[in-house]
């Protein structure tokens, strides 16, 4: 299953293509339908209040989970916005976000290497078959990290000139600590592993990593050292969907059974990415929701939330609905994350588009 919505499949020989009290959020809204305010978007959730709780088995299929791509960002942790009243401390809005979710990913290991500790404590506060997504640090990537956020082990490893630079990559890493790196992220996941809990480890690569032998040598190589974790590579670079590459992007990953990341956002943008879908792992189908929000996804010097300020409607919604069936068709679990997360705006449209499943399936 492959190619854009409306574009051709590849060949048949290649791959098949099938906060209690945190900020104000504000009340100006750009667009009434897509930017309606929390308040429009919790009566929508409180419609389908139940329908997201469990996987959802596909008809001729394997299993769809569907979540949000956080728990935790202040817009939505603002008192009345998402979790209830007295449900205040990490513990409680992680156990209740896993009471409506049976998938979440957790974005904070981009800016930071994960704690071992902090992981037991995900494995304690949710349920068994709960899945975690995992996003890759930058430094895995390609992209930078503020040096003050690593652990202070490596900092205090780093060679003067590199410890002194506020923000760092891979690249200025003597290749002892680059490896260290690569170990304490491992490690910092790994109750998470031994739980059965660790989903995916999600290679989210930026704009300038384009389609190149050499960048299909990096991806290889961080597969491999993340192996036997499941990794999704998620594209920002359009280049890797060209007339030109797209064929031997979706062999090269099928070849390696790594899952092609999936995504609904901007278009008509330089960096737009088009909604290719295509499952390139047979055990594992990804998509994840960025809203269309335009007027800011290249905007700088605004806040990152504001990039996914969207509330999708139902039309568009139900446009990925035979997308998703596909890929849960050829994968035996398909991960729909929903990182439009402003508010509860991902919450929202996570519990609409389990429901629209779910009808779908009857």
């Amino acid at each position: 299953m492959a190619g854009s919505p409306a574009g051709p499949r590849p060949p048949a020989a290649g791959p098949k293509v099938v906060p209690a009290a945190g900020p104000r959020i504000r009340a100006v809204t750009l667009d009434p339908l897509h930017d309606p305010g929390p308040e429009l978007a919790r009566r929508r959730a409180e419609a389908v209040a139940d329908a997201a709780a469990e996987p959802i088995q596909a008809p001729h299929g394997g299993l769809i989970r569907v979540g949000t791509a956080s728990w935790t960002d202040p817009t939505m942790t603002a008192a009345g916005v998402f979790y209830p009243p007295g449900v205040d401390s990490a513990e409680e809005r992680l156990a209740y976000y896993a009471g409506r979710f049976p998938l979440v990913e957790v974005d904070a290991t981009y800016y930071a290497l994960p704690a071992r500790r902090t992981a037991s404590l995900w494995v304690e506060r949710t349920p068994p078959d709960f899945v975690f997504d995992v996003k890759a640090h930058a430094l895995l990537t390609g992209q930078p990290s503020e040096t003050r956020r690593l652990p202070k082990a490596l900092r205090e490893a780093l060679p003067r000139e590199v410890a002194a630079k506020p923000r760092l990559y891979a690249k200025d890493l003597p290749a002892d600590l680059r490896e260290a790196v690569w170990e304490a992220f491992r490690d910092g996941l790994e109750p998470l592993a031994a739980a059965g809990q660790l989903g995916a480890i999600l290679l989210q690569y930026p704009r300038w990593v384009h389609a190149s032998p050499a960048n299909r040598d990096a991806i290889v190589e961080a597969a491999e050292r993340l192996s036997p974790l499941r990794v999704a590579v998620e594209f920002r670079n359009p280049s890797w969907f060209t007339e030109r590459n797209l064929e031997r992007t979706l062999r090269f990953l099928a070849d390696h059974e790594i899952a092609l990341v999936m995504v609904d956002g901007p278009q008509g943008l330089r960096s737009s990415v088009p909604p290719i879908v295509a499952v390139t792992s047979p055990a594992l189908a990804v998509v994840r929701f960025h809203g269309r929000r335009a007027d800011t996804w290249e905007a700088r010097g605004i806040p990152t939330v504001e990039r996914f300020r969207y509330l999708y409607d139902r039309t568009e919604l139900e446009a990925w609905l035979p997308r998703i069936r596909r890929a849960a068709a050829e994968a035996r679990e398909t991960h729909v994350l929903m990182n439009n997360c402003y508010a509860n705006y991902g919450a929202t449209n996570a519990l609409e588009l389990a429901a629209l499943l779910l009808e779908q399936g009857d």
